[in-house]
Order: C-alpha cells, then structure tokens, then sequence
C-alpha cells in the first residue's frame, strides 16, 4: 500500500483485497481484511462501516457472501 494513496484510492485498494478473500469463499478473512485494511488510512481508520459491520456480524445480518459483498461494495 502507497503511503500516497488518496482516501478514494485506499479504499477501493481495501475493498479489492477483501474480496480476493471473499471470492475464495472466506468470509471471515474478508471482513478481517477489510477492516484491518480501513484502519491503516487516517481517512478511513475510525469509518462507521466498521461499527455497523460489527453490529450486522453479531446479529446474523452478514452471514452470507452476498450480504458481505453488498457491504463491502457500499461502503463510502
């Protein structure tokens, strides 16, 4: 990862990673990922994706590969 990356860079960077793993069928290295991933960026570190993901996890909502990537691929 470029230090020099734009916020707009890092994530989609973030994004793109996170599905690699999700395409490989690991939904649990895909969050992992990503959330790591937002958190090595000043502009994403602390994004409210993460808390909400969190959330979502906890109560069942994100427990299939298309409810991930729509996650995922939503997040701003």
């Amino acid at each position: 990862m470029p230090e020099s990356m734009t916020r707009a860079q890092h994530l989609q960077w973030a994004k793109t990673r996170a599905l690699e793993y999700l395409d490989a069928g690991n939904l649990t290295d895909a969050w992992a990922s990503f959330v790591s991933d937002l958190g090595k960026h000043p502009e994403t570190a602390g994004n409210s994706t993460i808390e909400l993901g969190m959330l979502e996890m906890m109560m069942g909502g994100l427990n299939t590969a298309a409810k991930l990537r729509h996650h995922i691929e939503g997040t701003h």
